[in-house]
C-alpha cells in the first residue's frame, strides 16, 4: 500500500524553493552585495533591504542592489556581477540556516515516504554547495538550480522537471516569491507560500493555495489541499 494513501496525506512529492523558503541565506546574500557595491564606492546595504531583491537570481538581485544606491550601466553590472559570484562562491554558507522548523518538517515528510526536491533559482552549483555545508544534500531526490535546464522560475519546465525526477505522483511547490507561485500554477501544482519569506510584496498577494507563518504549520497545511488545485 502506498505510504501517502495510507496515511491520508494527498502528495508523493514536495518541491522546495531554496533561498527565503527552506534556508535564510539573507545574511551571506547581503554580503555579497555589499561587496559588489563597495567595490565602486557604493554605501552598504542592510541585510533588511536586501531580503526583497532576492529570488531572480544573482544579477536580478545586484541590479536591485545597484539601483538602490545610484543606478548603473549594463557594463558596471556584467563586471560586479562576477565580482559578486565569486565573493559568494567563496562565502556561500557563513551566516546561511534553515529556517525554524525547516528540518522536522523534512523529517515528517520522509517518514511519510514523501520524495522530495529542490528547484532554486540560485545557481546548481551553489545550491548543492550550500546544502551539502549543511549537510542536507542527501535529504532531496532531486536539485535543480536556474541554470541547470537553461530556464528558471517563473518558467513551469524546472517545476515539471522536478516532479519527473521525483519520479511522478501528486506534488505541491513551497516558495516565498511571485516566481515560485507563477511557475507551480503554470506547472499545475499547488502552492505553499512562506510569509516569513524574503517578500518582495505582501505575501497575501502572491496568489497561492495556502500561507503558512512557520515549519509547525506545513504537513496540516499540506494535508489539507487537493492535489488537482491549479
Amino acid at each position: 500500500m502506498d505510504v501517502n494513501s495510507s496515511q491520508g496525506f494527498p502528495f508523493a512529492i514536495i518541491g522546495f524553493d531554496l533561498d527565503g523558503t527552506l534556508l535564510d541565506t539573507s545574511g551571506d546574500l547581503a554580503a555579497a552585495v555589499n561587496h559588489a557595491l563597495a567595490s565602486i564606492g557604493r554605501p552598504a546595504l542592510s541585510v533588511e533591504a536586501v531580503k526583497p531583491m532576492i529570488g531572480g537570481g544573482a544579477r536580478a538581485m545586484l541590479k536591485h542592489g545597484l539601483d538602490a544606491t545610484g543606478g548603473y550601466d549594463e557594463t558596471t553590472l556584467d563586471t560586479l556581477h562576477h565580482r559578486l559570484l565569486a565573493y559568494y562562491e567563496a562565502h556561500l554558507a557563513v551566516h546561511t540556516a534553515p529556517f525554524p522548523g525547516a528540518l522536522a518538517a523534512l523529517d515528517e515528510l520522509a517518514a511519510r515516504g514523501v520524495r522530495l526536491g529542490i528547484m532554486t533559482n540560485k545557481l546548481e552549483r551553489f545550491a548543492r554547495s550550500i546544502l551539502d555545508s549543511l549537510g542536507l544534500t542527501a535529504r532531496f531526490d532531486t536539485i535543480i538550480g536556474g541554470d541547470t535546464l537553461g530556464v528558471a522560475k517563473p518558467s513551469p519546465i524546472p517545476i515539471q522537471a522536478l516532479v519527473a525526477q521525483c519520479g511522478g505522483g501528486t506534488a505541491a511547490f513551497v516558495g516565498d516569491s511571485i516566481f515560485d507561485v507563477e511557475a507551480a500554477r503554470a506547472a499545475g501544482l499547488p502552492v505553499v507560500a512562506c510569509s516569513f519569506g524574503f517578500l518582495s510584496q505582501p505575501v497575501e498577494t502572491l496568489g497561492a493555495d495556502a500561507v503558512i507563518d512557520g515549519y509547525d504549520a506545513l504537513i496540516p497545511t499540506l494535508a489539507r489541499l487537493s492535489p488537482s488545485a491549479t
